[in-house]
Parts: C-alpha cells; sequence; structure tokens
C-alpha cells in the first residue's frame, strides 16, 4: 500500500505511476485528487469541484481542464457514473461541457495499477484454439479495443489503445496457425477474399448478433467510423459498404433501410441468416435444413428431393447451349443482380429462371437440370407430369395447383429456393385445343390456363423438360425465359463423354481405340448405359480386360431395345 502513499504525497514529476500511466502532469493532479478523495471515504467526485479545487476558479479556467477528464475516462483509469437521470454514454462528437455537471470515481483498473505497481494487460495465451467460441472471444475483444479508439479524444490514449490492438492481434494470428480444427469465420474470410478491413466490418457485425454490450454496430457511420483513420479513410471506406462492394455481393451481409427524422435515408447492415447459421451452428446448421426440407418434401407425397451430385461442368454440351446455361449461372453474381434492380428490371435477390429443355431422349436433359441447379448450390425437387391426369372431372386441374401451392408451402417454410423440375412436361406445354367439345378436351384446356397461371406467378428456377417442342403452345413459349434445345451429341461430343466416363484403373486390350468407340451415334444416357453393362460383363470375367468387341456387343444389344430409335448402329 506504501506505493498509494506514495502517489498522493509525491511531485507529479517524480510518481512512478505517473511513468507507467503515460499521462500528463495535469492529469496525475486529477488523479490524485480522486483518490484522496477515495481513501477520505468520498468514492465519488463532481467534476465541477475536482476541477476548481485543483485548477482553481479564476475566468473559468477550469473549463480547460475538460480534455483531461475525458482522456483518463477513455484510458479506463477514471469511471463515469451512470445517473438513471442522464445519458453518460461518450463518443467523439459528444460536449465537452456534458462532464462538467458528471460525477467520478476511480475505476477498478487504475486502483489495481496502484496496488501492484504495473500495468497487467490481460492478452490471451499463444495456444491453439479449442473451438468457436475461444476465437470468437479474442475477435470480439479486438472490436472492443477498436470501438474504444473510436470514442477515446487524446492522442495519447488512441495510442496506448492501438498498441494493445497490435499485441492482440498478433497472438489472434499466431492462435489461428496454432489451430488444427476449423474456424469457420476463417474459412469465410478466406473463401470470400475480404481485406482486414472487411474483416473488422464483419466481425462487428458478428459481435452485434451475439451480444450488444458496447454500441450499436449496424449504423453505416459507425462501421465506417470503426475501420477509419481520419476523414480522407472515412470517406474512402463508404466503398466497403455499398453497392457492388465485396461484402454485400457475396452475399455475406446485407442492409435495411429505413427514413431518419430528418427525412434521409438511413442503413442499417446485418450478416445473412444462412452465414450467421454457418458461423453459430457449424455441425448442424447445414444437416438441420436439409433434414427439414426432406421431411416438408416427404409430407408432400407428389414431390422428390434430389441432391445433384455433378455440376454443369461435369456435363459434356455443345458450345451453343453451354453458352446460354452460363447466362442463367451468371444471375447468381451479386453484381448482376445489383445492377438489375438498379434499372427497375429485376425487384428480388434470388435467382429466376423459366426454361424448357427439349430434345429426343437421352439426350441429358434431365442430367443437366440437375448438374444446373448444383452450380447454383440448390436442391431439387423433381415432379413426374405423366402422373398428373385423373380420370375425374377437376382433380386434374386442382393437381396443377397442388404443384405450385406445395412448391410455395416448401420454399416458405424451408426457407430455401430449391429448383423445381418438371419432367416430360409434354402434356402442360402442347398446344390448346380451339374447338373443345368434350369433357377431356375441356379439361386439358383448363388445365392448361392454370398451368399458365401458376408459370407467370412463379419466382425461383423451373425447368420443364419434354421431347415435343414442336407442339408447344404459343403462349407458353412467351412465359418461359429460355428454350434450349438438347441434340444427340457429335462426334467430338461422344468422345468427350467416353473419355470421361471410361474407368481410369481398369485394364484395355492393347490398341484399344476409344475413337472407334466415339464412331457409334449412341445419345449420351445410351453412352453410360453402355458402359456400365460392359463394366458388368468384364468384371466377371477371368482376366478382366475390356476389349473393343466388349463394348461393340453391348452397343448392339442397346439400340435393338431402344424404342426410339430406326435401328441405324453406326459402323455395326
Amino acid at each position: 500500500m506504501q506505493e498509494i502513499i506514495n502517489f498522493i504525497n509525491q511531485n507529479p514529476k517524480d510518481s512512478q505511476i505517473q511513468k507507467i500511466l503515460e499521462v500528463s502532469d495535469d492529469e496525475i493532479k486529477i488523479l490524485q485528487f480522486l483518490l484522496k478523495n477515495y481513501l477520505d471515504g468520498n468514492p465519488q467526485s463532481s467534476v465541477f469541484s475536482l476541477l476548481c479545487a485543483v485548477f482553481g476558479e479564476k475566468d473559468y479556467s477550469y473549463l480547460n481542464y475538460l480534455k483531461n477528464i475525458k482522456s483518463l475516462i477513455d484510458l479506463g483509469l477514471v469511471t463515469q457514473i451512470a445517473s438513471v437521470f442522464k445519458n453518460v454514454e461518450l463518443g467523439k462528437k459528444t460536449a465537452l461541457l456534458s462532464l462538467l455537471n458528471s460525477e467520478i470515481e476511480p475505476s477498478e483498473y487504475f486502483l489495481k495499477i496502484l496496488e501492484d505497481g504495473e500495468i497487467k494487460f490481460d492478452l490471451p495465451q499463444i495456444l491453439p484454439y479449442n473451438d468457436n467460441l475461444e476465437y470468437l472471444k479474442d475477435q470480439f475483444f479486438r472490436i472492443n479495443l477498436y470501438a474504444k479508439k473510436l470514442h477515446a479524444s487524446s492522442e495519447l490514449s488512441i495510442n496506448k489503445i492501438d498498441e494493445r490492438i497490435k499485441n492482440l492481434e498478433k497472438i489472434i494470428a499466431k492462435r489461428i496457425r496454432l489451430t488444427k480444427i476449423s474456424l469457420p469465420i476463417e474459412q469465410i474470410f478466406k473463401s470470400n477474399s475480404l481485406n482486414s478491413k472487411e474483416q473488422l466490418i464483419f466481425l462487428a457485425l458478428l459481435k452485434e448478433e451475439y451480444s450488444a454490450e458496447f454500441e450499436n454496430f449496424r449504423d453505416l457511420n459507425t462501421l465506417i467510423a470503426l475501420i477509419s483513420e481520419d476523414e480522407i479513410s472515412r470517406f474512402k471506406n463508404r466503398a466497403l459498404l455499398e453497392e457492388g462492394a465485396n461484402l454485400i455481393v457475396s452475399g455475406l451481409i446485407d442492409y435495411d433501410e429505413t427514413i431518419g427524422g430528418f427525412g434521409g435515408i438511413m442503413r442499417s447492415f446485418y450478416i445473412n441468416e444462412d452465414i450467421l447459421q454457418t458461423i453459430m451452428h457449424p455441425k448442424s446448421g447445414k444437416k438441420n435444413k436439409k433434414a427439414l426440407i426432406e421431411t416438408i418434401v416427404k409430407d408432400s407425397e407428389i414431390f422428390e428431393l434430389i441432391e445433384p451430385q455433378t455440376d454443369i461442368d461435369d456435363v459434356v454440351l455443345n458450345e451453343k447451349t453451354k453458352e446460354l446455361l452460363s447466362q442463367i449461372l451468371k444471375q447468381v453474381d451479386k453484381k448482376v443482380i445489383n445492377r438489375l434492380n438498379s434499372w427497375g428490371i429485376k425487384s428480388r435477390k434470388g435467382v429466376d429462371a423459366k426454361i424448357i429443355f427439349y430434345g429426343a431422349p437421352g439426350t441429358g436433359k434431365t442430367m443437366s437440370a440437375l448438374s444446373l441447379a448444383k452450380s447454383l448450390k440448390k436442391q431439387v425437387i423433381s415432379f413426374d407430369c405423366s402422373k398428373i391426369l385423373s380420370k375425374y372431372v377437376g382433380e386434374s386441374e386442382q393437381n396443377v395447383r397442388k404443384i405450385f401451392d406445395t412448391y410455395n408451402k416448401i420454399k416458405n417454410e424451408s426457407k430455401t429456393e430449391p429448383v423445381l423440375l418438371l419432367n416430360e412436361a409434354d402434356q402442360f406445354l402442347s398446344s390448346r385445343i380451339e374447338a373443345a367439345g368434350g369433357g377431356s378436351d375441356k379439361m386439358h384446356n383448363q388445365m392448361q390456363n392454370i398451368f399458365l397461371d401458376q408459370i407467370e406467378k412463379f419466382e425461383g428456377v423451373l425447368i420443364a423438360t419434354t421431347n415435343l417442342l414442336k407442339n408447344i403452345d404459343t403462349a407458353f413459349s412467351r412465359r418461359f425465359d429460355y428454350k434450349i434445345e438438347f441434340k444427340k451429341p457429335t462426334m467430338s461430343e461422344r468422345l468427350a463423354i467416353w473419355r470421361k466416363i471410361l474407368p481410369e484403373n481398369a485394364n484395355f486390350e492393347e490398341n484399344f481405340s476409344v475413337e472407334k468407340l466415339a464412331e457409334f451415334e449412341l445419345s449420351g444416357a445410351q453412352i453410360v448405359m453402355t458402359m456400365k453393362n460392359t463394366a458388368l460383363k468384364v468384371a466377371v470375367k477371368d482376366d478382366g480386360i475390356f476389349t473393343f468387341e466388349d463394348f461393340a456387343n453391348e452397343i448392339k444389344r442397346e439400340i435393338s431395345s431402344n424404342f426410339d430409335t430406326d435401328k441405324k448402329v453406326g459402323l455395326l
């Protein structure tokens, strides 16, 4: 306790505590006065009384020392007493005069320094992170320091906080390098190429999701101030939260706009729900959502849920088809979405596309639909349109409505937008009967009209497959954004398919020619089926060697058993 007595009695210039605290002579005088009052049984002191006692009242000169009170509060050496009658939150723009009639006292932090004779800044130990919460604790501590710096008023206090931040950031970086487990936030930073300022914004918003102890970090100006050193950097850093900014384009954060008290538009930012789930429930978030949609689809009894296994790069397609599918995939690009929104062409942020895939059986329509969904990072709910017809009047029309009503229910309850795949949609898309006389004709037209209406209202990605585009009703043609033809593969495309599916670790006869296989005019589906059947045949052979004859025999069987062929067998 001798250090405390020495601090009260010493000349400030001779005080060892002053060297430790790195505060000015005037601030030491304030601390000495506060401490003496505290030891005399008066823990709280009026700022006005203190300044008058220490610096005098003449010509209101004590007002010049309000900035020292503010600096001591910033450094955590002095605590301002909360009052039910006034708000004691301080920021850079808070008037210093508001401090004059407030009460202050020595902080626990200051008293501890006096007792120990040194500053102990409790930094985390340099050890691997055991879990995500340990990592978040350090990062939120870091955000608190940045927020404290934001409110600091003196150059000295800012420099001290900067030093703490620098030391903490070094420790966090070392702990991350030592950590063997996956840290979801670090994965998000890497996969979205976030720079240091973008990371701080993200962490500040994340801290707000967990708790709002320090300050509301959702406000645009607060977030910009948090990462800025001066007015020039504030101006430059606004680009990080404008339309087209990486954080928004990547879908990590979004914002709401409200009209402020003076008519201005205010933006309030937040982390998108899917990203938040990934962070807060890294193991169960996706699994729970997947289980939910599986349950809903199962209960619907009319859909099949499909989890696509291949993306669009795994499918062999002609160049024109690839180009059209590429246009659809570009809707995932947030820059494209934001630009369309700004032009008033697109009013929502999800992907919208109504597509017809048409062509002969086996040309890859369904596989391409599933692969497109995989590239869009979506699941697929599929409906077999051949099951829609009913012998009972009115049921077919109700079944059409049920498709879309059930889809919307699944979408709303699961908070996802799976691709709706309507396989074999020929009867929906065929021309309406103009002179409908019988009940079946009227039912067909009524069903068509309902389908047209539902397609018009549809939001999301819908893919209808059909073999017979030539019979399509012109009204449907206008309502679909893309009509994409799937032709039987060319020689070069067949060669690419064969090369993609032939097993790499299998043994082939000497001089085996893949090019010779590709000369057979098969569809993509026929090539896949031939590969499977040939593999089964070769697997039971003693030598397990693939020969050209093995494939040729299976090709003959495939073509002779195919109902949709004219028995043209290439070179056979």
